[in-house]
């Protein structure tokens, strides 16, 4: 079993069509979202906390999931939309390869945390269309505090190198969904904007318009992190002056390609139920 907690076969805890990803990303019919078991972090504010250290997830061999990849393309997905993948990777791979010899068309995104080897990313040209991938540290006491990975800054841009490298510029379709390119996420963190605006201005500075940025503000304070003492900072939503100011920051810095989000977005209802549909 790896730091994953996952062993060598593929584990699944939902695959649905769904409505909340960016307005690019799921459209009016939703995102064909395949959630995996496990994850080479340990966030502790982690949302999808309940699949995320292997508590839950269902065997599935690389021929269901190339099947599961078309039945979502025949309830009208808008892509294939892959979460928390890198783990599971070269399975994956093997399984788009198949769905696609029968007829898979839609593209397909790597919905990661970030925290990739720049070496996996560059081998997935022809298996991997979007990158929708987290950027969540620029500061590394904050990463080893609330993911235990210290080196998650470089890691990540490293990674997010070689994923503009090997999509480029964003392409959108006349429905206005992307087809090809890269979609930075933040999600504010309470009490952390200085982290926040780090990010924002090197993933700008970096790549410009190349990239989408995706500004979140829908940080979700779940009761287990109140039992621990060295957390209580992130035991409240973030403000909505704290948000405005890491808004207004992008916005003076020149952005425009960025999606943000209005109103209390930070509920539980948001999370979706890991209950094995689709598989």
């Amino acid at each position: 079993m790896g730091y994953c907690m996952m062993e060598d076969g593929i584990y699944l805890a939902r695959a649905a069509l769904h409505m909340w990803e960016e307005p690019c990303i799921s459209g009016e019919s939703g995102s064909g979202a395949v959630f995996f078991s496990g994850c080479n972090l340990r966030c502790v504010y982690c949302q999808n906390h309940e699949i995320a250290g292997g508590r839950k997830g269902r065997q599935v061999s690389v021929e269901r999931l190339s099947q599961i990849f078309l039945e979502l393309q025949d309830k009208g997905a808008a892509n294939i939309n892959l979460v928390t993948p890198d783990h599971f990777i070269i399975k994956i791979a093997e399984a788009v390869l198949l769905a696609k010899e029968k007829g898979l068309r839609l593209p397909v995104v790597y919905n990661g945390s970030g925290y990739e080897k720049e070496g996996i990313i560059e081998n997935l040209s022809g298996i991997v269309d979007i990158f929708l991938t987290d950027f969540k540290y620029m500061d590394e006491k904050a990463a080893q505090k609330y993911s235990f990975a210290p080196d998650y800054p470089e890691v990540a841009k490293k990674a997010l190198a070689q994923m503009v490298k090997l999509v480029g510029e964003p392409v959108f379709d006349e429905k206005g969904m992307m087809t090809r390119g890269v979609i930075v996420r933040h999600l504010l963190l309470p009490g952390h904007k200085r982290n926040a605006k780090d990010v924002i201005r090197y993933v700008y500075e970096t790549y410009g318009d190349r990239v989408y940025l995706s500004l979140m503000n829908q940080y979700t304070p779940f009761e287990r992190l109140k039992e621990n003492s060295d957390y209580r900072e992130l035991c409240r939503k973030i403000t909505r002056r704290e948000y405005e100011t890491v808004v207004d920051y992008a916005l003076s810095l020149g952005v425009r390609n960025a999606y943000i989000q209005e109103g209390d977005v930070a509920k539980e209802s948001f999370i979706p139920a890991f209950d094995y549909e689709g598989i």
